[in-house]
């Protein structure tokens, strides 16, 4: 770091400069209140200053004022032979950083400077990663600057202007219906509506009452006609969430309007011709869906158009830091910030819950941080078991899953817990997709969480480091019931 330290005490401006060079830093020495502003206005930076009260020519004070006009951040210590309460209350309602009384021992005022040092660092840090995330790595809203997320904005860029069905895919909380918005805002017709439904959310009944709308007294509580999300999204977008939960029936009558681009009211006797760019999404690849038999091979090559595969965050290397300091600007106004060794810690955690936990993470560390602008790991992490503070490798203690059974806790101490193995190949003895293999291991390794945890799922999430929602999400997803958790 850069310091004007002006004093015109050779004594002191020697000792005290050359502790500071020994320190790390690089010193400019004023020796009277006039160069010191000098330098101050000069086009060279200067990351600190310390400033003797009494000097030739200018004053201390003087300088800290013309500091502050130049730069409102930068830190000033004030030192002085002759204290008075009043010069330190002046100096400090001038806004120094700190006001110290001589004689000082160096060491104390290397290690305030080291401390600005500190802080200097980390807010260029942190401007330089809100500058990622609000510049070339955001793309309507999606953001990131990996590898994996480059390819994915190169895609964004060449299909949404078109009118192409896109389906996205990618696991819980990735950002999909995020995506989804951004393929809108891109296309030729972001002034039409964006329409999203999930289809996992409500029942098959409502379902259909929700997509295709109904007419007045089509059931007992349909007071008058209402348009369905077909309808509302003409001249626009419809983006069907969880589009692998959809239901068989319903499956078939997604089809027909994507075909005909008609729809037919509940308890109506004609049809509406729609115009909508379709937007789905999976959380589970369909094709394994299709394999299952719980979707029609079809429908699928109606929505796998153009596919959009969404990567892990786990396998998002150097977007943690971009997206932390996009969710801190975006809840906390940019009032605050996380030290590198925690950031680092971020980095390292395997995030199963994506973007969508880190998101939760950061809002948990600012509710947590109370008035501290810095917010600690122990914050941020709050809760997250299995995190090891995502700095460790090592196994977790029995003694730190207390809220988990005891052959659960020693399967996590002993390094005991793992799947049972899973074959990766076919009935036919043919070698089975990567993303398949990996889907039965998923599968294998919940289905064993439940059995050390006897069968509580409060408890297998803890083990398994999610949270309830997405493990619920996931037993969905893999058909894992009640009769099979004890299994």
């Amino acid at each position: 770091m850069r310091i004007l330290l002006a004093e015109d005490e050779e004594t002191i401006a020697v000792t005290l400069g050359d502790a500071l060079e020994a320190a790390g830093h690089e010193v400019l020495h004023a020796p009277d209140g006039q160069r010191a502003i000098e330098l101050l206005e000069s086009a060279t930076r200067i990351d600190c200053v310390v400033t003797d009260i009494r000097m030739p020519r200018r004053g201390g004070l003087e300088v800290l004022a013309r500091s502050k006009e130049l730069d409102a951040t930068r830190p000033v210590v004030v030192a002085t032979g002759f204290a008075s309460v009043d010069q330190a209350v002046e100096a400090m309602r001038m806004g120094a950083a700190n006001y110290v009384q001589k004689p000082f021992r160096n060491e104390a005022i290397v290690a305030l400077v080291g401390t600005f040092a500190r802080l200097v660092e980390l807010e260029r840090e942190n401007a330089g990663l809100k500058a990622a995330a609000s510049g070339s790595h955001n793309l309507a809203g999606v953001v990131g600057a990996s590898p994996r997320m480059a390819q994915v904005f190169h895609r964004l860029r060449t299909v949404a202007p078109g009118e192409a069905t896109i389906l996205v895919e990618g696991e819980s909380g990735t950002g999909k219906e995020r995506v989804a918005r951004a393929i809108h805002a891109l296309s030729a017709r972001a002034k039409g509506p964006f329409v999203a439904i999930g289809c996992g959310a409500l029942p098959e009944t409502l379902l259909e009452a929700e997509l295709f709308g109904h007419e007045k007294g089509a059931f007992t509580d349909a007071k008058k006609e209402r348009r369905g999300r077909f309808e509302l999204a003409h001249g626009g977008t419809l983006f069907l969430d969880d589009v692998d939960d959809l239901p068989l029936a319903m499956q078939v009558k997604l089809l027909r309007v994507l075909q005909e681009r008609v729809v037919e009211r509940l308890g109506g006797e004609s049809t509406v011709s729609v115009d909508f760019r379709l937007v789905a999404a999976t959380k589970v690849p369909l094709a394994v869906r299709v394999k299952e038999g719980r979707f029609r091979e079809d429908l699928y090559w109606r929505l796998h158009v153009v596919p959009i595969l969404l990567p892990p965050l786990r396998e998002r290397v150097g977007d943690v830091p971009i997206l932390a300091a996009h969710f801190l600007e975006r809840h906390g106004a940019g009032r605050h910030h996380i030290a590198r060794a925690s950031l680092e810690a971020l980095e390292r955690h395997a995030w199963p819950g994506n973007v969508r936990e880190l998101e939760n993470a950061l809002l948990r560390g600012m509710a947590l941080a109370g008035g501290r602008a810095e917010l600690s790991l122990d914050d941020l992490l709050d809760g997250v078991e299995g995190a090891a503070r995502a700095s460790s490798s090592a196994p977790v203690p029995a003694s730190a899953s207390a809220s988990v059974p005891a052959a659960s806790a020693s399967l996590v101490a002993g390094g005991a817990y793992s799947p049972r193995p899973v074959s990766a190949h076919g009935a036919d003895g043919t070698l089975l997709p990567l993303r398949e293999v990996m889907h039965l291991h998923e599968r294998e390794h919940l289905k064993r969480a439940l059995q050390a945890t006897g069968g509580r799922r409060q408890q297998a999430a803890q083990l398994l480091g999610i949270s309830r929602k997405v493990l619920w999400e996931k037993l969905r997803e893999h058909q894992i019931g009640d009769d099979e958790e004890q299994a």
